[in-house]
């Protein structure tokens, strides 16, 4: 198994937590749903996201939760854990649990209050003195933040904490940013492993730019999986024409504040886990968004049948 480090390509994919419609924690549907990501052949499993309702779960659940996975994962690809909050020493705990409980790494992105380049470059040194050597993935997500960090300010963060092995690239738009990151690597500065957001909305271009693959959540993870790797034996035309089957779906689902019900609409339609349910607060489609998502979901199905 390849570990969670600066190598890092495929598909971590990222993770609903799955709910029963009381809103408690759904361990069987969490069985189910790691087994079908290691059977559409993902590269790493990452829980505990924005999309995933972290904030939603108590610190004992998000450490059951990780325990879980990290068991039905079995060692198979890497399992990384968001850790990101408003301080460092809940930070800093919940890190050593998951870690104990067989993680592979975390994920952290900067809080709102990082406001300056020094500051977001002084904040993951302080994640770096919190968590100690366990490697972490960067997530630059600007849209939910509110953080803005330019690619001197990442190259700065790469090349003095060692302990940063991978970017999370949500930037919207950044495809330019990406090229210049690369760039980057080029003049000598240490390479990180580079995967992409935003549900995979900008991928076949994002791997031309330079991504080494996806970290992000859709229904379809097999979407994503079979373009990286059409993008990785060159062969972009088939990579566009998978992605086009795909896209008014991905489309659909990049709906702020809907999406995850979106996303969870149809992995329950698809029988992967048993409820849609969001933990409060989190809405369920309305009949008139299910009837969308129905016709979507009809479309897609002709479109994957004529391309073969």
């Amino acid at each position: 198994m390849r570990g969670f480090d600066e190598t890092a390509s495929g598909l971590y994919i990222i993770s609903v937590t799955p709910f029963t419609d009381r809103g408690d924690l759904d361990l069987p549907s969490t069985d189910r749903l790691m087994d079908f990501y290691l059977e559409q052949g993902v590269s790493g499993v990452t829980i505990l996201g924005i999309m995933g309702e972290a904030p939603k779960l108590t610190q004992a659940e998000s450490v059951a939760f990780t325990r879980r996975v990290v068991a039905r994962i079995g060692g198979r690809v890497p399992v990384v854990v968001g850790v990101s909050g408003p301080g460092f020493a809940g930070m800093a705990e919940l890190t050593r649990a998951v870690m104990d409980a067989g993680a592979a790494g975390v994920m952290v992105a900067p809080p709102s209050t990082v406001r300056t380049d020094d500051a977001a470059v002084a904040y993951f040194h302080n994640v770096a003195d919190a968590i100690g050597d366990v490697p972490f993935a960067l997530q630059d997500y600007p849209q939910a933040t509110g953080v803005q960090l330019t690619p001197g300010v990442i190259r700065r963060i790469v090349e003095t904490v060692p302990s940063c092995v991978m970017l999370k690239h949500e930037d919207w738009p950044g495809l330019a940013k990406l090229s210049t990151l690369r760039r980057q690597e080029a003049e000598g500065r240490r390479r990180i492993s580079i995967l992409c957001g935003n549900s995979g909305l900008f991928l076949p271009e994002e791997m031309q730019r330079g991504a080494d693959g996806a970290m992000t959540g859709f229904a379809y993870p097999e979407m994503m999986i079979d373009v990286v790797r059409a993008c990785h034996q060159g062969d972009m035309d088939r990579a566009r024409d998978i992605f086009d089957a795909y896209l008014p779906l991905i489309r659909y689902e990049q709906q702020p504040g809907a999406g995850l019900a979106v996303r969870k609409y149809v992995l329950a339609k698809r029988g992967i886990i048993a409820s849609a349910a969001q933990r409060r607060p989190g809405a369920p489609l309305a009949p008139a968004a299910i009837a969308e998502v129905e016709a979507l979901l009809t479309r897609q199905t002709r479109r994957l049948a004529e391309l073969g």
